[in-house]
């Protein structure tokens, strides 16, 4: 795939592949409770794993999108500063969720996945930890196949149009929750397809993009964190993902407008999320139809990685088997 996204000489400086050590050391460290029952401790792990490996980078970093606001989070805070090279490295903002699906990997479920996104200073959304409604679809559609101006059933209909397919032939993806439960309703008397995922919308916006899932369209609301999350991912192979944040009471439009956000009801294309070249990496924790999770062998681990770029427009797939000290193979 190629792209015509400007390339970053400031992003340069930050291999690629250092992003995907990143999201590795932190799949490894909440690898440790899949299936433990204990969504805080994994959710510790992975940040203090990340949080280390982002300090080992020659880079002036700034979390973006974290853990939620310094009172809230000791480590990974919105706000927070990484790298070892603070005011003399390229100045870098960060999206990341280090175990994004802390409640599949207490139960050992499906996708839980450690993400990670990079863009220069400025060019990620600074989103409040509200919700966010969302429409997301893969790449190769016109701009205006889908939108938030659209019914559930009409995005279906004009996707359906789009690929010369019926709507019973479109497989949509929802979080199961009973704040969807109108959506799931519409929907079925559509007589589209549902994949109706437990947690990790990340993963199901990213599946949009990927044809061995089956799945055309993700719709629903979402954190919105995660929303920029994975419009960088979408950014990076030319998927298209809006958004529109969503607010429960006075104290979330404030924190909203403490961002900077006054137009409450924007609609927010990819690229008003995730503007010019960015650099997005996922490691799988736990195993999912995107990516395997982490495997544990006598003497090794092994991870499975996602990493892609907007300007280049590559996405590699990194199989890493991770050796302990004195027992690694000969070749």
């Amino acid at each position: 795939m190629t792209s015509d996204v400007q390339g970053s000489h400031v992003l340069d400086r930050v291999l690629v592949l250092e992003m995907v050590r990143v999201t590795e050391a932190a799949a490894i460290a909440a690898s440790k409770w899949i299936g433990r029952g204990d969504n805080d401790s994994a959710d510790a792990a992975a940040v203090e794993a990340m949080r280390t490996e982002l300090n080992n980078l020659p880079m002036d970093g700034t979390v973006v999108i974290g853990e939620g606001e310094r009172d809230e989070a000791p480590m990974l805070y919105i706000g927070e500063k990484v790298g070892s090279a603070q005011g003399t490295g390229p100045k870098i903002d960060i999206a990341l969720d280090p175990l994004e699906g802390t409640n599949l990997t207490a139960k050992a479920g499906p996708s839980a996945l450690a993400v990670l996104a990079i863009a220069e200073n400025g060019c990620l959304l600074n989103a409040p930890d509200v919700y966010m409604e969302k429409v997301a679809i893969g790449p190769g559609y016109a701009q205006g196949t889908v939108g938030l101006d659209k019914s559930p059933a009409d995005n279906v209909r004009s996707l359906a149009r789009a690929k010369g397919v019926e709507p019973s032939d479109i497989i949509a993806c929802v979080l199961e929750r009973p704040r969807h439960d109108k959506i799931i309703a519409e929907l079925r008397e559509l007589g589209c397809g549902i994949n109706l995922i437990p947690d990790g919308d990340v993963a199901g916006v990213m599946a949009t993009a990927d044809p061995d899932t089956d799945i055309d369209i993700y719709m629903g609301s979402g954190g919105a964190p995660e929303g920029v999350l994975a419009a960088a991912a979408l950014r990076c192979v030319g998927g298209q993902i809006f958004g529109r944040l969503l607010f429960r009471n006075d104290d979330e439009v404030g924190r909203a407008r403490g961002w900077g956000i006054d137009d409450l009801d924007r609609i927010y294309s990819v690229t008003d999320m995730a503007k010019g070249d960015c650099i997005f990496a996922a490691t799988g924790v736990t195993h999912g139809s995107l990516l395997k999770g982490v495997s544990r062998r006598k003497d090794c681990m092994t991870t499975e990685s996602l990493v892609m770029r907007a300007s280049s427009g590559t996405v590699r797939r990194v199989f890493t088997e991770h050796y302990k000290l004195g027992s690694r193979r000969s070749l």
